[in-house]
């Protein structure tokens, strides 16, 4: 009975959550968490709704890591602790936890999607091309690989 209780709560705010509401979901994550204590999404989400509601940063980061430590191989707790980073403004510690995350879950390409969302990209070879013009995508290439030859990483 409260498994099932537990899951309509957690539902309700993450619907809250996706619609922008971290404020009026954080009750109902709060209840799915303390219904379900050792369920690694809902003590995952609580953590990043505490983390946009009210800026919790460390009780957030806490329950968000917790999360990871029980389920190693789900994306989506990588994605939520990098999102409780992200949020408190520490981009190089997000990046990093998607990094991990590609480790235990390579095949989820959300990991790499959000990576490339965070890290910062070189101006292009070209600036008077666009971006995806193939003479700027394929001296990028020769750019980037040359200076990985090098080892610099900037």
């Amino acid at each position: 009975m409260t498994e099932t209780e537990a899951f309509k709560e957690f539902k309700q705010g993450l619907a809250l959550l996706r619609d922008n509401y971290a404020d009026r979901a954080l009750a109902h994550m709060q209840r799915a968490a303390q219904l379900e204590k050792n369920n690694p999404y809902y003590m995952s989400y609580l953590g990043v709704v505490l983390a946009r509601s009210e800026e919790k940063w460390a009780e957030a980061e806490k329950l968000c890591d917790s999360a990871v430590r029980l389920k190693r191989n789900q994306a989506q707790l990588y994605l939520n602790l990098a999102e409780v980073y992200a949020t408190a403004g520490r981009r190089d510690d997000a990046v990093e936890t998607l990094q991990a995350g590609l480790k235990y879950a390579r095949r989820d390409v959300r990991l790499n999607l959000a990576i490339n969302r965070l890290v910062q990209r070189r101006a292009p070879v070209f600036t008077f091309l666009s971006r995806r013009h193939p003479l700027n995508r394929q001296i990028g290439r020769i750019r980037h690989r040359t200076l990985e030859m090098l080892g610099r990483s900037s």
